[in-house]
């Protein structure tokens, strides 16, 4: 039994790594491939070599990130069949079939006009390479779409029938359609524009900081300063949906997320309260300490005083998420947003005052070190959300349906050893860069 837990935690651990690296990739190839699309626009319609420029740096930028998604997402689609073979069996006429579509609608799709996206420049017309650029971005969006669907449907399986351990389609519009997706693409979709536009920020910023090429990289500083204010706002109301979403189809995994073990009752024995912070104790049946804001979580969750939400202890031990890490990580995708607004209002600010112009802006030191410095939060948010979804998701790989270790391949520990170990492996190429160009370069290749 005991080989048998070990061999289960090296899986999840294996898968864990897999995800989580692969997960820092595609969101930045959706929202550059968009922007670049803008700044090929801007080059066409006004014929400004400025945003020519801009479109060439930043596309050696996504080719990068682009060949690095493509890496790491064929390790993780060759772990769904090496670590969770049952789970990929069972739900195969439906996870299976989702996978395939994303793979003809939007990787093939973006297969074929990514070419002459990077290789197109004066070899075909402007219209041309602009409208390919167009399709690279679409089928970017396609690609995060299925996905999502996918994985929603995991969250909230809708449309299936279990028959013999196999997932039977007996809805397909409800099953791609299922309440999960909903909410979840439109929060994932914002969160690619968050760090795309965060990744703009920071670049332009150091290149105004160090006052190098400052009238090129200065308008685009703006621009992505004043989208990201607006995108960074509405990523907080989507978050919103999406935790309402949760509370209303997994009830489980947000009580997990906060901390949260009693239900409030009519008598007003417990209020629900929002932890600020806090910790499980022992028994795993509540809080040992917290710092709390009575009320909060049932106005954020039903938007009433004492409105009821669901709590941990209401559900049996073997159907309950681990706690601390939701919780945290929860926390530290809230708080890398929030410090996202505040960083893209302080750009509007600057902008209003207009102490943003040529001259001035580079005077802005501290507001532009934290731009930089701010291209991590994003990443930190996407990572952290995504443990908040998956772990709270537990124990179920698809949520009420298969418990996950019935999806797990049988495995023996030195197997799942092996493939922990070599599956995600980093290997470093370094190489110094032709005289004149930038002294070193390091890409990080996955495999």
């Amino acid at each position: 039994m005991l080989s048998n837990d070990l061999t289960s935690l090296i899986t999840r651990i294996d898968f864990a790594l897999i995800s989580s690296i692969h997960i820092i990739f595609p969101p930045l190839t959706i929202g550059l491939a968009a922007l670049l699309f803008i700044s090929e626009l801007m080059w066409v319609r006004k014929q400004d070599e400025k945003w020519y420029r801009l479109c060439r740096f930043f596309e050696k930028l996504f080719i990068v990130n682009f060949g690095a998604g493509v890496a790491t997402g064929v390790t993780m689609e060759m772990a769904f069949g090496i670590l969770y073979g049952r789970f990929s069996q069972a739900a195969g006429p439906f996870f299976g079939q989702v996978l395939g579509y994303e793979t003809i609608t939007a990787f093939m799709y973006e297969a074929g006009f990514i070419g002459l996206m990077i290789f197109g420049w004066g070899k075909i017309s402007k219209g041309m390479h602009l409208f390919a650029t167009f399709n690279v971005a679409l089928s970017s969006t396609l690609s995060a779409m299925w996905i999502l669907v996918a994985n929603s449907w995991m969250q909230t399986p809708t449309g299936v029938e279990l028959h013999n351990g196999i997932f039977i389609v007996t809805d397909w519009l409800a099953a791609i359609l299922n309440p999960n997706a909903l909410s979840a693409f439109p929060h994932m979709l914002l969160a690619s524009f968050e760090l795309s536009l965060c990744f703009v920020v920071a670049t332009c910023a150091w290149y105004v900081l160090k006052q190098r090429h400052v009238d090129l990289f200065l308008k685009p500083l703006k621009y992505s300063l004043m989208a990201l204010a607006v995108v960074a706002a509405v990523q907080i109301y989507m978050g919103d949906v999406l935790g309402e979403a949760t509370l209303e189809h997994k009830p489980a995994a947000l009580a997990a997320m906060e901390g949260h073990y009693d239900t409030y009752d009519s008598a007003g024995n417990v209020n629900s309260a929002w932890h600020i912070l806090g910790w499980p104790n022992k028994e795993g049946t509540g809080l040992a300490w917290s710092i709390d804001i009575p009320h909060a979580l049932s106005l954020i969750e039903t938007k009433t005083w004492n409105g009821t939400v669901t709590g941990l202890n209401s559900f049996p031990k073997d159907q309950q998420p681990p706690v601390v890490l939701p919780f945290y990580a929860f926390r530290a995708m809230s708080g890398a947003a929030g410090a996202m607004l505040l960083v893209s209002l302080w750009g509007v600010w600057l902008i209003a005052r207009r102490r943003m112009s040529s001259d001035l802006a580079p005077r802005n030191k501290l507001f532009l070190a934290l731009a930089v410095a701010m291209v991590v939060l994003p990443y930190i948010a996407i990572i952290a959300g995504w443990w908040t979804r998956e772990i709270g998701r537990q124990p179920w790989i698809v949520y009420g349906l298969m418990r996950t270790e019935d999806g797990m391949s049988p495995m023996t520990m030195g197997l799942a050893i092996f493939w922990l170990v070599a599956s995600p492996s980093l290997k470093p190429l370094w190489w110094r860069a032709p005289s004149g160009s930038s002294p070193k370069w390091c890409v990080w290749v996955l495999i």
